[in-house]
């Protein structure tokens, strides 16, 4: 995924105000290496071992000072100007924890990821659901969801976090190692009075 995909993200995600970190969770396929020899714009974080998704997030960002994080999943392809809006609506929307764009199938891309789709929700017994994907069925994207609007939780495979509000509310939960962990963190946003 790293060669499919990072140089993309270098195109459409680095100025002046970002930098691109890959954290690697104790990779044994030859990626820190092929990242080292590869990209040197990149910084990299190495940790000893599989920490799992939330683990390896937050070893890795309690090493970087910035104003925001983007969480992003090795297997995104981005876009030009994807970054751009979602920084401007946490610049302007200073209640906000997180927020993440619309997430497109890599391979169908008029149909929305399964991965958080555009934006999730819980119902009341606590199954999530997302605007865009209901159980294993995803929606065609025609627009409808193209409005911002507050979510119960945003998806671990694309999203930006105030980093304020990650250190307020103590970051992902390690004991979920991988899967929900995000929905986990946005409910600890709103329970410290943050929107999503």
């Amino acid at each position: 995924f790293l060669k499919q995909f990072l140089q993309t993200v270098i195109n459409h995600s680095t100025d002046s105000n970002t930098v691109i970190y890959i954290a690697d969770n104790g990779s044994t396929d030859g990626s820190a290496e092929w990242i080292t020899e590869n990209h040197k714009d990149v910084k990299l974080i190495r940790l000893d071992k599989n920490h799992g998704f939330a683990g390896g997030y937050n070893l890795a960002l309690g090493k970087i000072k910035a104003e925001y994080y983007i969480l992003l999943n090795s297997d995104i392809e981005v876009t030009p100007g994807w970054l751009k809006p979602l920084v401007d609506f946490m610049d302007q929307n200073t209640d906000v924890a997180s927020c993440q764009p619309k997430i497109l199938a890599y391979n169908n891309k008029e149909y929305f990821e399964y991965a958080g789709a555009a934006g999730g929700y819980i119902d009341k017994y606590g199954y999530p659901f997302c605007r865009g994907r209901i159980f294993h069925k995803t929606e065609k994207d025609t627009g409808q969801y193209n409005d911002p609007v507050d979510t119960f939780w945003s998806s671990g495979a694309c999203m930006i976090v105030r980093a304020t509000a990650w250190k307020k509310c103590g970051g992902l939960d390690a004991a979920f190692f991988a899967h929900m962990e995000e929905i986990d963190l946005c409910w600890r946003f709103h329970k410290a009075g943050f929107r999503v």
